[in-house]
């Protein structure tokens, strides 16, 4: 894959480190944010001599504007397998706006539940709680969804549950939960689906699949940012009758016709894209979309099943190291590039600085915005679990339990993952350069900085 790393910018990046010397920075922070494609900066910047405002412009710059975002849009419904007569691409800002968008535009009455998981990113759990009653299904002690706990929670609340909502594969541990038999169980008591794919989108293909088979996803999410095309767009795909008649955020572009008493909603998509639309960030998102499906779905998991076996056989064999999640055989096919580990004795926060401060490595450590599924990996329950919290609510998060993240993209090699285990090794030995002390935010760094 090495012939590859052409397409991303600053992935041969020299950092300093603390003793002055440069080094070549290793990016393994990738599900937080992936770096830029240059087809997503080309795309931006062949727009930019006729940048104009889309929609209803008469102008040729607004007219090559208008189908350049309508095109974007038409590519996004391809890339999951959209029906684009049964289904709409709302441009957002990223995963978190257009998950809150279909949680406030979901119908729901006093009996309705939201299904959700222990293994979600809090940005689909919290917008549910705010709307309607939420139930979390369990998760196993490798971190996999517990499938008997759904079950019986389908059956509990049969005809009652609004959608189920769940990752398509998860920030924290990589598991990739089984969408499409999951969508058949919901479907069968007479509910939806969502998949929040802001993880999955850049390591394996998505197929909402036909609205008549049972497996149809019926609403998937996912952002730019995570598929290297960091430009501020995302999307929430799905079906057009699981939207509002009136929506939320009301405003220029989102009617028909206005008088002082009356309004006439535009239809969709454009009733849910108020203001003037993010025309670079979906350009971009179409061109990374694109040059992932040029490099092919086959090579791209095989380039990450590659980088995946060797970490976890290399930090198998590191003493006090120890990985959460799966990390048998299986895992290397049941879950995207995502690697959670504690070392024993050392605050995850530490572990990170000393990798970023002293080897140019850039990982993520804390619970990464998914406390209740961390929580669980580490056992802090209970009063344990109501301490931490009692403690962050005074602004205090020192001492807080968390992972330290490795997180595989397409520019990564195998290079990165000997650096990142030699750094590790040596951390282990408690070869530190210098004395490190922490905030009140759990981030550390140079005592003497």
């Amino acid at each position: 894959m090495d012939d590859l790393r052409h397409h991303f910018i600053g992935v041969d990046e020299l950092v300093p480190t603390l003793d002055g010397s440069m080094v070549r920075y290793v990016n393994l922070d990738n599900a937080a944010t992936t770096p830029a494609m240059r087809a997503a900066m080309d795309a931006v910047e062949s727009v930019l001599p006729c940048y104009a405002s889309v929609h209803r412009g008469s102008g040729h710059k607004a007219r090559v504007c208008t189908a350049a975002y309508e095109r974007a849009r038409s590519s996004i419904e391809a890339f999951v397998g959209a029906d684009p007569e049964r289904d709409t691409v709302i441009f957002t800002k990223n995963t978190t706006e257009a998950i809150n968008k279909l949680a406030r535009s979901t119908a729901v009455d006093d009996d309705s539940i939201v299904l959700t998981t222990l293994l979600e990113h809090h940005s689909n759990d919290l917008p549910w709680r705010a709307r309607v009653r939420t139930v979390h299904v369990g998760v196993l002690a490798d971190g996999t969804l517990d499938l008997e706990d759904l079950d019986r929670l389908l059956a509990r609340h049969a005809g009652h549950i609004a959608v189920l909502v769940v990752s398509g594969a998860s920030n924290v541990t990589g598991v990739i939960p089984p969408i499409h038999d999951l969508a058949a169980r919901v479907h069968a008591v007479g509910g939806r689906i969502l998949v929040d794919a802001a993880q999955l989108a850049a390591h394996r293909p998505i197929d909402m699949r036909p609205h008549d088979d049972p497996g149809h996803l019926d609403f998937v999410a996912l952002s730019a940012h995570k598929l290297y095309a960091p430009f501020g767009s995302g999307a929430l795909i799905g079906r057009r009758d699981g939207f509002a008649s009136t929506p939320e955020h009301r405003g220029g572009g989102t009617v028909n016709g206005v008088t002082l008493d009356e309004i006439a909603w535009a239809d969709l998509p454009d009733r849910e894209e108020g203001g003037t639309p993010n025309l670079l960030g979906a350009v971009a998102f179409e061109a990374a979309t694109c040059t992932l499906q040029q490099i092919g779905w086959s090579r791209i998991v095989a380039h990450e099943s590659r980088l995946l076996a060797h970490a976890l056989a290399e930090l198998a064999e590191l003493p006090g190291v120890h990985v959460h999640g799966p990390t048998g055989v299986d895992a290397i096919t049941s879950k995207v590039g995502v690697i959670p580990f504690t070392v024993e004795g050392l605050d995850h926060g530490l572990v990170a600085a000393v990798l970023g401060y002293e080897h140019g490595i850039g990982v993520r450590s804390g619970c990464f915005c998914a406390q209740p599924y961390v929580a669980r990996l580490l056992g802090v329950e209970g009063a344990a679990a109501a301490s931490w919290v009692d403690r962050a609510r005074r602004g205090d998060k020192r001492g807080a339990p968390g992972m330290v993240r490795i997180s595989l993209g397409l520019p990564n090699r195998l290079a990165d993952i000997d650096r990142v285990i030699g750094a590790l090794r040596s951390i282990v030995a408690g070869d530190f350069t210098a004395d490190y002390c922490s905030d009140e935010h759990n981030e550390h760094h140079p005592s003497h900085r």
